[in-house]
């Protein structure tokens, strides 16, 4: 060349990696945990979750009210039941529990077994669809009394404490991951089963919450934060007008039941003052059979739980979960099957997965605000009439909502992976398996008894069929177990898998007081912890 030597390599910018982070600093810079929202934005926010949570409340009773051989009335009750334990058990869980903002609804995983109580033999010889709906009612009734137990025994035990001790962010991700992704089918399915009204909801959400904040700037963030009120409000309208101008006056049935904002039934079936009571529907009647099924799917919906707490936390800017706080949530978890038993809501206790998924959208995490939502529970459980109103939104809204917040939480569990090293073939095959068998097991399951009409397991005895197929119908329990499994088997004691796992970021966190944050955010109020010790 001229001038004589070579030229200069061309300057590379340097490359600086994410720095890990145990707590989302987004959220510790709005509202977290311990630093509540004024009182106005508080409520605001606090019945902006109880929308969000209504879609559950309803969806589960309306498929099983009317298996039940109950009608609108018996419907409308058993929403207004769900509401008021739901906000009886958010309160406990928020106070007593973890201390977590998480919402306490009902659970998907005891939809299966509850089923089949209603089609026992014992009820078919039933002609009276009232005295049906009464009978069934008291039968599950007593199958959640005794499951409600397991969910006791292992929180408050400190049984359960011992196993998630076991639990790196390894295993905990594909459990997170699929306990939001694993969702999909109450996600878009959904919509399109009245797409000009679910689908409007899902692009104005998007709009409101990712393009808005950044294009009109208010000084505080709006927008993201109230996006659930504002494009409800608009859609909901918007379905209202094509009800009123007879756009579906002429259309199939189905399509009017999931378009119309009139044809739920809840409003005219819903009393005006109602309060539900222990044993409304009479006492409780027990099988053991029934009773061991229901236990099954009790523990399922505990471990599915489990990965949804974890999200809360991380969603409301705390630290991962000691393992002694995650036993105690769970133990209240169960206290709240318990009082669903007791009050007859035909479901369990889970922590709601859309509402972790709204913590996300509004980085809010305080808990003020979901207490404020357990307030809106119980006072339209009470007041029916009004409550009516708001659980008589289309379910394809409360569908496209899912479509963003299940997003969130599936999200949150592959967010985990920062603390795992991914060059490493060991992490990428667990992760990689457990998330396909997490997929692949329970598809073969459900593909098998929408076919057959029962799942792979078929013996004489129902119950036995129900604690085999339950389980692994559920995507995060197979996708943990496997993980699980392989994490704690699988050259575990190589001091360099251990960081590959990611296990050493959650040592500080193991014990309750090894770090002072966890004081912050866990201890119980009141100087109630001489009587629920958290180690």
């Amino acid at each position: 060349m001229a001038g004589g030597g070579a030229a200069p390599p061309p300057k590379q910018e340097e490359m600086h990696p994410h720095p890990v982070r145990d707590q989302l600093p987004s959220v510790s810079h709005s509202y977290c945990i311990t630093s509540p929202p004024p009182w106005p934005e508080a409520i605001i926010l606090g019945f902006q979750h109880f929308i969000v949570m209504l879609g559950t409340s309803v969806i589960i009773p309306s498929a099983l009210v009317p298996q039940m051989g109950g009608g609108n009335s018996e419907k409308a009750r058993v929403i207004q039941t769900l509401l008021f334990v739901a906000g009886i058990n958010t309160l406990c869980q928020s106070f007593f529990g973890t201390r977590l903002p998480a919402v306490m609804g009902g659970s998907y995983t005891v939809v299966a077994p509850t089923i089949s109580i209603i089609l026992a033999s014992r009820y078919s010889n039933e002609t009276d669809p009232h005295q049906k709906f009464l009978r069934t009612m008291r039968g599950t009734q007593g199958a959640f009394i005794i499951a409600s137990t397991i969910q006791i025994i292992l929180g408050f035990s400190g049984l359960w404490r011992n196993v998630v001790r076991l639990l790196s962010p390894l295993s905990a991700a594909p459990l997170i991951a699929l306990a939001g992704f694993g969702l999909y089918e109450l996600g878009f399915p959904g919509v399109t089963k009245c797409v000009e009204i679910g689908l409007p909801e899902i692009i104005l959400l998007v709009i409101f919450s990712q393009y808005l904040p950044h294009a009109i700037h208010t000084g505080k963030p709006v927008f993201d934060r109230f996006a659930v009120i504002f494009t409800v409000s608009i859609v909901w309208m918007y379905a209202y007008i094509l009800t009123v101008s007879g756009a579906y006056n002429k259309a199939p049935t189905k399509t009017q039941v999931h378009c119309r904002v009139d044809r739920s039934g809840l409003i005219g079936g819903a009393s005006w003052i109602s309060v539900p009571y222990p044993f409304q529907w009479g006492a409780p009647t027990f099988d053991a059979g029934e009773c061991f099924a229901m236990m099954m799917a009790s523990f399922v919906a505990l471990v599915e739980s489990t990965g949804t707490l974890i999200a809360v936390s991380r969603y409301a800017s705390a630290t991962m979960i000691p393992p002694s706080i995650l036993g105690r949530g769970i133990g209240w978890q169960g206290i709240g099957t318990l009082l669903g038993a007791f009050f007859g809501t035909a479901n369990g206790t889970a922590v709601s997965v859309e509402n972790a998924g709204l913590l996300a959208l509004t980085h809010v995490g305080s808990r003020r605000v979901v207490q404020v939502s357990a307030g809106f529970m119980i006072f339209f459980s009470v007041l029916g009439k009004f409550g009516a109103i708001f659980a008589s939104i289309p379910m394809p809204i409360f569908a496209a909502l899912y479509c963003i917040f299940f997003a969130y939480v599936g999200a949150c569990g592959l967010s985990f992976l920062q603390f795992c090293n991914l060059n490493s073939f060991r992490t990428k095959f667990i992760m990689g398996f457990s998330i396909f068998m997490g997929l692949s097991v329970p598809q073969y399951f459900n593909e098998y008894t929408s076919v057959a009409g029962y799942g792979p397991v078929h013996t004489g005895a129902r119950w036995f069929n129900d604690m085999v197929n339950v389980p692994f119908s559920s995507k995060p329990f197979v996708a943990v177990l496997v993980a699980y499994f392989l994490d704690n088997t699988v050259h575990r004691r190589d001091n360099a898998v251990r960081k590959d796992r990611g296990y050493h970021w959650w040592d500080k966190f193991r014990s309750f007081k090894t770090d002072t944050r966890s004081e912050e955010f866990y201890s119980l109020p009141f100087n109630l912890n001489k009587f629920f010790p958290s180690v």
